[in-house]
């Protein structure tokens, strides 16, 4: 995992900004598409083991897609920021405007599994199936193939040697590292361009006394640590949000924040997608 000393990022950036919104609305764990039990991922912490529907989570879900995605879209955009887009495939089936969208825009739209759940549990061949499934379906919604893939955290040991097979460029399921980073299968190479949750906005449903205030500050100041340690070169801040999770009001301020934060430093970063970033540095290291 080398990063050569003298290589900077587009405009000889040293930190490379990636804002990734994470779109995991209508396909998550419910037991009216099937599962056993409720998705456990709610903003009150409320885990039901029992096979019943969790009627409430269900629609603060659904607020990530009927209300959410417009207002975090229509800032991202105003700021003119490119974005990569991780969506589950069966969410961009149930919103097929966003979808289209997604596809027309200069967004990097990657792949975050068929629904949004865990594929450790799958065998080989379940898993292959999966991932060609989430592939076929955001091609068809958006009219582009993705070309990046983050698993929902928990993955198998065969996972990105599928990806590579199915011609993924990168993928996101590594939080090791601020540098990207190329991974070797025996059918080709993939670029591995980190993700990170301490600057994620699920912080905030995890942990309620985390404040919206808290997050737009410890954001900030990762980034002005950065741009300080001028021996580390083409460093990666990762910046995930969620529809459902920064889509609130209160939090859609913290996050203009953010971004107002950035635009005072355009002109010592590079915001860029992931495609960008992960074509950027395997072009440099070839």
């Amino acid at each position: 995992m080398t990063t050569q000393k003298n290589f900077l990022w587009p405009n000889g950036s040293r930190v490379a900004v990636s804002v990734v919104v994470n779109i995991e609305e209508a396909s998550e764990m419910s037991v009216a598409r099937g599962d056993k039990r409720p998705d456990p991922v709610d903003e009150l912490g409320v885990v039901i083991k029992a096979p019943v529907r969790n009627y409430g989570n269900e629609s603060n879900y659904l607020y990530g897609l009927q209300v959410g995605a417009d207002r975090v879209f229509g800032l991202i955009d105003r700021y003119q920021i490119p974005t990569t887009v991780t969506a589950a495939a069966q969410s961009l089936e149930a919103c097929p405007d966003l979808a289209q969208r997604l596809g027309q825009s200069h967004h990097d739209v990657a792949a975050h599994g068929y629904r949004w759940i865990h594929q450790f549990h799958m065998d080989e061949q379940q898993e292959r199936e999966f991932i060609a499934k989430a592939t076929a379906s955001i091609t068809q919604t958006t009219g582009v193939k993705p070309k990046g893939w983050l698993s929902r955290y928990m993955h198998t040991a065969k996972t990105h040697e599928i990806l590579v097979e199915q011609g993924y460029l990168y993928h996101m399921d590594n939080y090791s590292s601020e540098h990207p980073f190329r991974q070797r299968y025996p059918k080709g190479d993939i670029v591995v361009v980190p993700y990170a949750l301490d600057t994620n906005d699920m912080k905030m449903w995890i942990d309620p006394a985390y404040t919206p205030d808290q997050w737009a500050k410890y954001v900030c100041d990762s980034l002005d640590w950065m741009l300080e340690e001028e021996e580390q070169p083409a460093l990666l801040l990762s910046i995930g949000v969620h529809l459902r999770i920064v889509g609130r009001p209160g939090r859609m301020a913290a996050f203009r924040r953010i971004l107002d934060h950035i635009m005072t430093k355009k002109n010592m970063v590079w915001c860029a997608t992931r495609h960008d970033i992960a074509h950027a540095w395997s072009t440099a290291h070839l």
